[in-house]
């Protein structure tokens, strides 16, 4: 298995990408191998600072263009064709790795994986999946902030791609499906919602759990939450947030020892996104996972565990299969 990780993406590019594919090498056997892509020079010095790095399994691809996070992202990768993030999803693409990975600009990461990947048949808009914590165990919510506006047939595709990430990456047999809504009643919500929702209850493959009020995600009444992108991204910051309040809350309670204790630092860790590294775009012909540019090498780390563990699941085979028999409107009229 190789994954391309783009090495020039976070904050703190090459370091934080190369210590994070050091300790994941480190962590697995020999199956995988990762593809450094970035400038040659700066990834290779990086490196010199892992002499116990198993370079037998990290091979550096040079790439001498950066996408800025400032730059319009259409028109970086068309004036930056050897950028990082596109040299990248070109080895993807090509066949040449199973799986691109980039804490560089999201917006460019989206446009080049719909522009070089293309989207599965099937999938108007691809969204961006992330995995929040409930009393009943991990949530997949989607969309993440990929498509701000959405028709109702496109948060139906949402749900299709939810149910086989839930099954493939989160073992779950029959994921239970969620609407997010200002209230339960089917009724609730805009005229988008209540056909939303009458378009999933007539789905007999999903096992659609109705409309979630914003109090009951916390309860894990589903496993795969629906959404557009324009709340899913403000829920999903919200999210984000919640553990540094709570800490800064405590601190002058309980004090940094008691703060440091295994079980509280377990539950902190639920809160933490460095623990799953990564949100996937979900429905293009490859596997895409999108980190945030602060990302320290623990969240490359997890990031390069989910692209593998959605490698080996032949996750996106199992989409094709699942939208297969769906049929959608031309590009024009979505």
């Amino acid at each position: 298995m190789r994954i391309a990780l783009d090495a020039m993406g976070t904050d703190d590019a090459p370091v934080a990408e190369v210590a994070g594919a050091v300790e994941a090498l480190k962590d697995t056997d020999g199956d995988l191998e990762i593809l450094l892509v970035g400038d040659q020079d700066a990834v290779e010095a990086e490196l010199a600072r892992h002499p116990d790095a198993p370079r037998d399994r990290v091979r550096v691809v040079h790439a001498p263009e950066r996408v800025l996070p400032d730059e319009s992202p259409a028109k970086a990768l068309r004036r930056k064709p050897n950028s990082s993030i596109a040299i990248g999803l070109g080895l993807h693409r090509d066949g040449q790795a199973d799986a691109f990975i980039s804490a560089g600009s999201t917006g460019a990461v989206m446009a080049g994986s719909l522009f070089i990947l293309r989207p599965l048949a099937g999938v108007d808009r691809p969204p961006i999946g992330t995995v929040i914590p409930t009393a009943r165990g991990p949530l997949l919510m989607l969309d993440a902030g990929a498509n701000v506006d959405c028709k109702p047939h496109q948060l139906v595709q949402f749900a299709q791609l939810g149910k086989v990430y839930a099954q493939d990456l989160m073992g779950i047999p029959d994921p239970r499906i969620g609407l997010l809504n200002i209230g339960e009643e089917p009724g609730k919500g805009d005229e988008r919602s209540v056909e939303t929702h009458q378009l999933l209850a007539a789905q007999t493959d999903l096992n659609f759990v109705g409309n979630v009020e914003g109090r009951a995600i916390i309860q894990g009444v589903c496993d795969v939450l629906v959404c557009d992108g324009f709340a899913g991204n403000v829920l999903l910051k919200f999210y984000e947030s919640v553990a540094s309040f709570i800490v800064g809350l405590l601190k002058p309670a309980l004090g940094d020892e008691l703060l440091h204790k295994p079980d509280v630092e377990r539950i902190f860790r639920l809160l933490d996104y460095t623990e799953t590294g990564g949100a996937p775009l979900l429905g293009v012909h490859g596997i895409t996972i999108i980190c945030h540019g602060g990302s320290p090498p623990k969240a490359i780390r997890n990031a390069i565990r989910v692209a593998a563990q959605a490698v080996r699941s032949s996750l996106v085979s199992h989409f094709e299969r699942e939208l297969a028999p769906q049929q959608t409107p031309a590009l024009d009229d979505a």
